[in-house]
Order: structure tokens, then sequence, then C-alpha cells
């Protein structure tokens, strides 16, 4: 049943964006444009959750079609970067909210009786303790991050490096659960998810590599990818939230952009995340690696012609 509630439910979320997007709403002359926001929306959706890099896509749409607005005004840049993971994090959200309440509830009683007792328990904190790396170096180091890095040329070889890095990973017996990993190994997986902050390294990539080679099967190594999504976005979320629009000075219109996007990466982060779970039960992450291999080549290849500067 979960399957067709999640078409119907991505179906709609799409439906909204268009809508929004064929009627102007909030679109305003020398502003972002809605129909970028719904093509960014789509690629957030669908790169994030699969092993590809959703930053790494999007610095490169907005670089193959020669959009300037968002390189242009840097702050609407970051902040409209961070709605979009929101919509994907309103995609896992939804799509695993049982788990993610068991896992709640397991870490709050945790906090009473001071002890690991069941798999949940230990997989809420292998969560949280996962998600420190992060947060820390996401705080430490987000200027650095975001002046040094990101330049279509850095996106290609990180691509490529961490496609191999993929492919090795997933040639890894299946040895254990999620369950089985210790605080210590939850915190490498952390230290793998603050890898990519660098685009083109993909978080969930990063993260699904780690734990195929702590022994996880694909299946499962794909759902604590998603489940590390949340809370890592979610702070992110409030963070730029008040920062950026609370207390920011965001360009007028940036509603109507907002919303497209959200809605548009909601909408295809559930069906990102049906497929993927599906696909990975049957196959390996192989049609992944090439991908990574020949966007990498693309790059490569539209800077030595000279189509593209290597920058953006």
């Amino acid at each position: 049943m979960r399957g067709r509630v999640t078409y119907v439910l991505a179906a709609a979320l799409l439906a909204a964006a268009g809508l929004l997007t064929v009627a102007g709403v909030g679109d305003v002359g020398g502003g972002f444009p809605n129909w970028q926001a719904f093509v960014l929306g789509i690629v957030q959706g669908a790169t994030e959750l699969l092993p590809i890099s959703s930053s790494g896509h999007l610095v490169l749409v907005p670089w193959a079609g020669d959009w300037t607005y968002l390189e242009q005004n840097d702050d609407f840049n970051h902040t409209f970067d961070v709605a979009l993971h929101l919509g994907t994090a309103l995609a896992v959200g939804g799509y695993f909210a049982r788990d993610l309440a068991g896992l709640v509830r397991a870490g709050a009683r945790t906090l009473v009786t001071r002890r690991l007792e069941t798999t949940e328990e230990r997989l809420a904190w292998i969560v949280i303790v996962a998600t420190i790396p992060a947060a820390v170096v996401g705080l430490t180091l987000e200027d650095l991050i975001t002046t040094h890095l990101g330049e279509p040329w850095q996106i290609a070889i990180l691509l490529a490096v961490f496609g191999i890095v993929l492919w090795l990973a997933d040639r890894r017996p299946t040895t254990r659960t999620a369950g089985d990993l210790s605080l210590k190994e939850a915190l490498g997986l952390g230290v793998a998810q603050a890898l990519a902050l660098m685009p083109g390294v993909s978080r969930s990539g990063i993260t699904i590599s780690a734990a195929r080679f702590l022994g996880l099967d694909r299946d499962a190594a794909a759902r604590l990818s998603f489940l590390l999504l949340v809370p890592t976005v979610l702070g992110a979320v409030l963070l730029k939230g008040v920062e950026d629009v609370l207390l920011g000075d965001l360009p007028r219109g940036w509603q109507g952009p907002f919303a497209v996007g959200v809605l548009a990466a909601f909408g295809t982060g559930l069906l990102a995340i049906e497929w993927l779970l599906g696909y990975v039960r049957r196959h390996t992450y192989d049609v992944f690696v090439v991908y990574r291999l020949i966007v990498a080549a693309v790059i490569a290849l539209v800077i030595l012609t000279g189509i593209r500067e290597a920058t953006f």
C-alpha cells in the first residue's frame, strides 16, 4: 500500500508545483523564475536520494543552462539550496514516518534507562552520533566550503573519484545489520557524511559506501543513508531559516520559487526513495557508478572544448 500512496502523494505535490509555476505565483521581474525553481526542485529530489550528488547537480544544471541569477545572488542561492533540501527531508520524513517515530521514542527511552537494550535504541544513537561530524564541519567550515569548493571542474573530479569508491564498497560482502554497528563506527559514518559538504561527493553516495564497507547489504545501507538525512538537513534548515529568512534580507519574490522548489523536491524525492529501494534489492549500485563517470567525462569535454568555463 505504501507504493500506491507514495505515487498519489508525489503526483499531487508535483502537480501543485507545476500549477504554481504556470500561474507565475511569486514571479517578479528580474527575480529567480519559478520554472527554474521547478527544474531544480526535480533535480534535487532525484539526486539527493540517489548516490549521484545533489549539490553537484544543483551547480551543474544552472552552469549548463547558463542561468546566472543564482551565481549573482549568493545569499539567495545558499538559502534556496537549503529549502530544496527541506523538500527531500520531508520526503524521507513522510516515507519513513513510522521508523523515525520509533527511533525518537527509542532514543528518549535511553535517556531514562541510560542503556542501549534494543536494536532500535542502538540505531537511534547511531543516527545521532553520525550526525555530529557533519554538523560540526558545516558550522565551522561553511564559508571555506562555499568560497573554495563547488566549481564544475572540481565536481567532475569528485564525481569520478567517489563513484569508484562506491564501486569498490559495493563489492564488499554482507556480514551485518545496521543494529550491529558500534557507536565508534557510527562516528566514522558521520565523518564520511561530512565529506559530502563538498559538491560532487554525494551525501547518500558516501554514506551508502561507508555502510557497505562496514558490511551492510544494499537495502540496509540505503535505508540508513535516508535516516541520516533527516537530522542533518533539519538542523541546516533551522539555522538558515533563522539567519536568512527571519533575520536576513532575501530579495523580493523569494516565496514563489521557494514554494515551487520545495514541493517539486518533496514529490520527486518520494518517487526516488520508492524506486531506489526496489532497485537495490535486485541490482548493484553499478548504474550509478557508470552515470557518475559519464557525467564527469561530459563536464571535462564541455570545459576542454570551450563550450563552458571551468568555473561558475
